[in-house]
C-alpha cells in the first residue's frame, strides 16, 4: 500500500539517521564484531573457486585506490565487487532470521569501497549500521513470497549497500532517499543458482554492493531515481512481494536491528544449522554421546547402530538444504544430511569437512541415506523469527533419543560470545594462510575502530 506522507525510501533515510545516532550507545562497538566477522569470512573466501575467479576478474578491471585482499588496489566499483563476493562464499557470513538475509557480505564492502580517505572508525561504523537497518528492513518487507524465488541478500541488499555507502559519503537525506530508489531499480538476483551446481550466488552479493555504491555515487553526482520504487504500482512489491508489508519499513525501533543479527558458529547455510544444533543435543543425552567419536554406554551406541535420523523443521529447510547426494562443496553447505551425518564420523563442524574428501567417504554417503527431513507446523509457525528443528535417531534396537531447540546456537537468544567470535576469525584467516602478525593486527585494527582517527590500520591489513 502506498505511503500518504512521504515513500518508503523517505522512511529508510529516517531509519538509517537513527541508527546511526545510536553508535555511541553500544552500536560502535556492536558494529565492530560484525566487520570482524566478515574480515574473517573474506579473508578465507577469497581462497574458494568463487573468490578465485573474482581475483582474476580484479585483475582485468582498473587499478585504484581502495585496498583489497587480493593484494592489488583497485577502484571502487572493483573493490565493492570482489569484497561483495567472498564474505558468503564459506556460508559462514552473519544472517538475519526475520528478514532472512546476510548483510555483511553487502554492506561492508560497499561502505570499504565508499570511505573517503578522512573517514573516522566512528563514521565507518555508523553507515555500517545505517546499511544494516535499511537492508533489514527492506528484507523483512518483501516478505516469505519474495524469498521463494529472489535472493533477498541480493535484492534488499542493494539498498543496504546504498544505504551504507551514502551514509559514509555524507550524502543528505534527499541524496540519500534517491540513493536507494536508484539501487532499488537495480536489484535482482534469482534462486536458480542454488537448484544447479553453480558459484553464482556469488556474483548476486558482489553486484549488490557494487551497484549500490554506484546509486550512492549517481546521488551525489545529481541522478535522481524513482522513489517509490518499492510501494509504487511498478516498484518491488507490485513485482516481487505480494505479501509485502510497509509496516516493516516504518515500524518504529527501540534500538537497530543490528543488535537481532545472528552469526554462525559452522560452515553451512544457515537453515541446516537448526538441525546441527539440535543433533548436538540429541548426542548430550546418549550416555558416552561424542560427536565424531564411537557412542558408548550402556547399552553401547555405535554410528552403525543407527537406523534412521528423523529431521522436523521449517519449510525453507526442504527447499534449501533437503540433498542426499551433494556433489560438490557448494551443495554439501546446503545439505542437513551432509552436514549431521559429517557431525557423526568427524566432530565438531570444519571447513575440510565439506571439501572433496568428505564427499568422496562412502561411510559419510551411507549415513547421509539415513537422513530423513519432514516439515513441522508448530516449527513453521515460528519461523521466520525464530529458527527451530527437532530431530530423533532411532536406534536398531528400537529405542530413540530426540531433541527440539527453538533457537539456534548464534542467535540473539544463545550467542556467540567474543571468545567464540575471536576464535572463528581466527581460524578462518589462519586457513587462509594469514601470518600470526597478520591476524592479531586484524583483531586490533577491528576493535580499534570505534574510536579510530581513521580506516588507516584496517586497510593494511586488507592489503599488507
Amino acid at each position: 500500500m502506498p505511503l500518504t506522507a512521504t515513500t518508503a525510501t523517505e522512511h529508510l533515510v529516517q531509519a538509517a539517521r537513527l541508527a546511526q545516532a545510536r553508535g555511541a550507545d553500544g552500536g560502535h562497538e556492536r558494529a565492530r564484531w560484525h566487520v570482524l566477522d566478515w574480515l574473517g569470512c573474506a579473508a578465507r573466501g577469497a581462497r574458494t573457486a568463487q573468490g578465485l575467479a573474482f581475483q582474476r576478474w580484479l585483475q582485468l578491471q582498473a587499478s585504484g585506490p581502495c585496498a583489497t585482499l587480493a593484494g592489488t588496489g583497485a577502484d571502487a566499483a572493483a573493490a565493492a565487487a570482489y569484497h561483495g563476493a567472498l564474505g558468503s562464499a564459506l556460508e559462514m557470513d552473519d544472517v538475519h532470521r526475520s528478514s532472512v538475509l546476510h548483510p555483511g557480505p553487502v554492506v561492508l564492502p560497499a561502505a570499504l569501497a565508499a570511505a573517503p580517505a578522512d573517514t573516522s572508525g566512528p563514521e565507518f561504523l555508523g553507515a555500517v549500521m545505517a546499511g544494516y537497518e535499511v537492508m533489514i528492513r527492506v528484507g523483512r518487507a518483501l516478505g516469505p513470497t519474495h524469498y521463494r524465488l529472489w535472493h533477498t541478500t541480493a535484492t534488499a541488499g542493494c539498498f543496504g549497500a546504498a544505504a551504507a555507502a551514502a551514509a559514509v559519503m555524507r550524502l543528505d537525506d534527499t541524496q540519500t532517499a534517491h540513493a536507494l530508489a536508484l539501487a532499488g531499480t537495480r536489484a535482482g538476483g534469482l534462486w536458480q543458482v542454488r537448484h544447479e551446481s553453480s558459484l553464482g550466488k556469488a556474483w548476486h552479493t558482489a553486484g549488490a554492493a557494487r551497484d549500490g555504491l554506484a546509486a550512492a555515487q549517481l546521488a551525489a553526482c545529481g541522478l535522481t531515481g524513482p522513489l517509490a520504487v518499492l510501494e509504487g504500482p511498478s516498484g518491488w512489491f507490485a513485482a516481487t512481494a505480494p505479501d509485502a508489508s510497509i509496516h516493516a519499513i516504518t515500524e518504529p525501533r527501540d534500538e537497530p536491528w543490528m543488535f537481532d543479527v545472528s552469526f554462525k558458529p559452522w560452515p553451512a547455510c544457515r537453515h541446516a544449522h537448526p538441525a546441527m544444533d539440535a543433533l548436538r543435543a540429541v548426542l548430550g543425552q546418549v550416555p558416552g554421546g561424542t560427536l565424531g567419536q564411537a557412542l558408548t554406554g550402556s547399552p553401547p551406541r555405535r554410528r552403525d547402530d543407527i537406523e534412521r535420523i528423523d529431521v522436523s523443521t521449517y519449510d525453507d529447510v526442504l527447499r534449501f538444504c533437503d540433498r542426499v547426494a551433494p556433489v560438490d562443496e557448494a551443495q554439501a553447505r546446503f545439505s542437513i544430511q551432509h552436514a549431521l551425518a559429517a557431525m557423526l564420523i568427524y566432530g565438531e563442524p570444519q571447513l575440510a569437512h565439506y571439501s572433496g574428501h568428505a564427499l568422496a567417504d562412502p561411510a559419510l554417503a551411507q549415513l547421509r541415506s539415513r537422513i530423513h527431513l519432514q516439515a513441522d507446523a508448530a516449527l513453521q509457525a515460528r519461523y521466520p523469527a525464530h529458527y527451530g528443528a527437532a530431530v530423533r535417531i532411532t536406534w536398531r534396537d528400537g529405542s530413540s533419543h530426540q531433541a527440539e531447540l527453538r533457537d539456534t546456537y548464534g542467535d540473539p537468544a544463545r550467542p556467540l560470545l567474543p571468545a567464540a567470535l575471536h576464535a572463528k576469525a581466527q581460524m578462518l584467516m589462519h586457513d587462509a594462510g594469514w601470518s600470526a602478525a597478520r591476524i592479531a593486527a586484524a583483531i586490533a585494527a577491528c576493535a580499534a575502530l570505534p574510536t579510530a582517527a581513521s580506516l588507516t590500520a584496517f586497510n593494511a591489513v586488507l592489503q599488507p
